[in-house]
């Protein structure tokens, strides 16, 4: 089985999950005793495209050009790809891009989909991959029977893994013959770490009071270079922005650190944060749910202990 990785890139820049990514997809490979191929769509440098070398990629085909937000194209783009190569497994990210364009590669090349892996196949012969179910209380392993097999991977769940090789980077036919949405306008967000990409999330939930007692946990996440998010109620409210709201029915989130800070830890937030590493919770109910999820607990008033918290790791930081 050779196997086919579709990434991302960003203004022509990598990322850490893309790393992630094509290390797994290098791993993958060698589990199912196949070559591995990464596509590139967009304008992409030699020297970037070059450094997936460092986890394993040996064969990049790379696509450039610039195609806005037409998931029915990148679909087409990549079920071409693999008829090209021959792939047996592809491969992309479990995010927004990976959740929309996926089923549509499945359905081109008549494959089995099965979203949200957290590791290599249990077995290869049958296929079986494993997924977290039910909001992150159990495992389910799923069984892919058709020839070609597509799979999305769960953010933060494989690791990066260096493997130093030579990249042949191979250019395909000109964007120019696909066709393309154009986007007139856009607004993009600076200055901020994005809750996809953060390494440490500061989360606050109905515990902070009220909109006004915001900045404390702001400050605890300029400390750790963390992105902040929120609860559900918190963004109900209008105290946070929608866009910071994590949960099921938010943004998922797979960071190293996670802190909840006033959050109760209702299933439905649970399930946003299952993947986190490890969970730092803050909250003055000893009996909030929060606390059967977390690695770390902290009981008492956050009025009192986030400042307390901040200082601690300013000091830490400044090696005193």
């Amino acid at each position: 089985m050779s196997v086919l990785v579709y990434i991302e890139n960003w203004n022509g820049k990598f990322k850490k999950s893309t790393y992630e990514l094509v290390s797994f997809g290098s791993r993958m490979a060698e589990t199912v005793g196949g070559s591995l191929s990464i596509l590139s769509i967009g304008d992409v440098a030699d020297e970037e495209l070059k450094s997936l070398g460092n986890y394993g990629a040996t064969h990049v085909l790379r696509l450039s050009g610039k195609i806005d937000l037409d998931d029915k194209t990148f679909a087409g783009i990549i079920a071409g790809a693999v008829q090209q190569t021959g792939a047996s497994v592809v491969i992309m990210a479990h995010n927004f891009t990976g959740k929309a364009i996926a089923p549509r590669v499945a359905v081109k090349l008549n494959a089995g989909l099965v979203s949200a892996v957290n590791g290599l196949p249990v077995s290869v012969s049958p296929f079986v991959v494993s997924k977290k179910a039910f909001s992150g209380k159990s495992m389910v392993q799923a069984e892919i029977t058709s020839a070609i097999k597509v799979i999305t991977l769960s953010q933060n769940t494989a690791g990066i893994v260096e493997k130093k090789t030579e990249v042949n980077i191979e250019e395909l036919p000109s964007v120019s013959i696909y066709p393309v949405t154009h986007v007139l306008s856009s607004e993009v967000q600076s200055g901020k770490i994005l809750l996809s990409e953060a390494d440490v999330v500061v989360s606050g939930g109905r515990g902070m009071r009220s909109a006004e007692n915001w900045k404390p946990l702001e400050e605890l996440a300029e400390v750790l270079g963390a992105a902040t998010a929120c609860s559900r109620p918190v963004s109900d409210e209008g105290w946070r922005p929608h866009h910071e709201h994590v949960g099921q029915t938010g943004k998922v989130v797979a960071p190293n650190l996670y802190f909840a800070l006033g959050i109760s830890g209702a299933i439905q937030h649970l399930a946003g944060i299952s993947s986190s590493k490890v969970i730092v919770a803050v909250n003055k109910d000893p009996e909030a749910p929060i606390f059967t999820a977390a690695d770390y607990g902290v009981i008492g008033d956050l009025q009192v202990i986030l400042p307390k918290m901040t200082e601690a790791f300013r000091k830490l930081k400044a090696g005193s």
